[in-house]
């Protein structure tokens, strides 16, 4: 598969170094890199990217511009790109009514896009628009991509004596490679303390979703929604061997 990875600084950058490392050897990943100055409203996108481009299969907009949203649909005219994904860390860099926008401009094209939101909700059929809302996709090139990166899916074992962690295997890692780090940290730890500690080494990576609260996430942060998808998928692993406490009611002290 190739891979137009577009970005705009050190958030892209990081996403392609871990896809380059840990991706599919056969992956072909180039990088361009947008305009850090964009103007409110583009009128001709041809005057902001190059004349020419090489074909790919799939365009990753990194980008932490929303300028570069209204190149793409000219830059997958350009390449031949049939699949757009567009990383949604900060919604300044995506707003809700232009990720939509985008959808509508690039199906018109017959072009996939899919804006997770963040980027680690995205899984091989479906992403995350909002805490309870996600949108079904079907896209082969774009579900390739998300066998290896998006949505947190870490193997755990635990030993049902000690109920410590002996192995964390990712199956599936964040684009930025968060969960590899996080998968190294938690080996070793109980399964009481492990979720805890999850989001602790989530927050220390560091996660670089945005940490301002929106509306449609009940007032809370990408940042936190992010470490709650992982913290979500250890949960349901480590349940059965978490420690059960009862409250029994007694007495109280006369002193």
């Amino acid at each position: 598969m190739r891979i137009l990875a577009i970005i705009s600084g050190e958030y892209g950058q990081r996403h392609v170094e871990n896809i380059q490392k840990h991706g599919p050897k056969a992956w072909v990943i180039e990088t361009w890199e947008a305009p850090k100055i964009l103007p409110p409203v583009i009128d001709y996108p041809e005057d902001f990217i190059p004349e020419s481009m090489s074909p790919a299969d799939l365009i990753c907009s990194f980008a932490e511009h929303r300028g570069v949203a209204e190149l793409l649909p000219e830059i997958a005219a350009l390449t031949g790109a049939k699949s757009v994904l567009v990383a949604v860390d900060n919604e300044t860099w995506l707003p809700t009514g232009l990720a939509r926008q985008l959808r509508g401009w690039l199906a018109r094209m017959e072009v996939t896009c899919v804006t997770p939101k963040p980027l680690c909700s995205l899984t091989e059929f479906d992403y995350g628009i909002t805490r309870k809302d996600r949108v079904a996709y079907t896209d082969s090139r774009i579900s390739e991509f998300a066998r290896y990166f998006g949505k947190p899916d870490l193997e755990i074992e635990v030993d049902p004596i000690t109920r410590k962690i002996i192995s964390a295997q990712v199956k599936r890692d964040a684009v930025c490679g968060c969960i590899r780090y996080v998968a190294a940290g938690i080996v070793g730890l109980s399964a009481d303390e492990v979720e805890e500690k999850a989001g602790l080494l989530h927050h220390h990576y560091p996660c670089l979703a945005s940490m301002t609260k929106l509306n449609d996430f009940n007032h809370d942060t990408l940042m936190h929604e992010s470490g709650n998808l992982l913290k979500d998928n250890i949960h349901q692993q480590v349940k059965p061997y978490k420690t059960t406490r009862f409250i029994v009611p007694g007495k109280k002290s006369e002193d």
